[in-house]
């Protein structure tokens, strides 16, 4: 992903290593266009470098803002998806590790036979804890209770 920095004029710019991200995102690139990619990749790196609007950009997501500024999304399609995907993987890695880490404090020892639903049900209360806390136990006993008849009120 820092193949893509903008930073220094593209200095760390490396195709190699942007091939090998679109190889790992066989979904989104068809054999086709990985193909195109390396092509637009050319194409891209001398344009971007010759381009004085692109120079002292910070970081890929100033690269994102610019190229669509100026239009250069729509001319270096792939690339752009490139850079959008490089832009969502941290945020989608993070969210799978705070999950996994959740479930480790989830599940214990007492808990190691639990369902499948009660272990998901109580992994999204925990990962959603600030939002639960903002719930009454009293909305949450009247809903319950509507639910349907029971033989006493809550």
């Amino acid at each position: 992903m820092s193949s893509l920095s903008p930073r220094d004029n593209f200095s760390s710019f490396n195709k190699l290593n942007l091939l090998k991200l679109a190889e790992m995102y066989p979904y989104d690139f068809t054999f086709d266009e990985k193909d195109k990619l390396i092509d637009e990749l050319g194409h891209y790196i001398s344009n971007m470098k010759k381009d004085s609007r692109f120079d002292n950009l910070n970081g890929v997501s100033d690269l994102a803002k610019r190229m669509v500024e100026t239009r250069k999304h729509i001319e270096y399609q792939l690339v752009y998806r490139l850079i959008k995907l490089s832009l969502v993987l941290p945020v989608a890695t993070a969210s799978v590790e705070r999950s996994f880490s959740s479930m480790k404090l989830v599940k214990t020892e007492l808990r190691n036979r639990m369902g499948d639903g009660y272990m998901n049900d109580s992994c999204i209360c925990y990962i959603e804890k600030e939002f639960l806390q903002k719930v009454s136990v009293e909305s949450v006993m009247q809903r319950f209770q509507k639910m349907k008849t029971r033989r006493q009120q809550l």
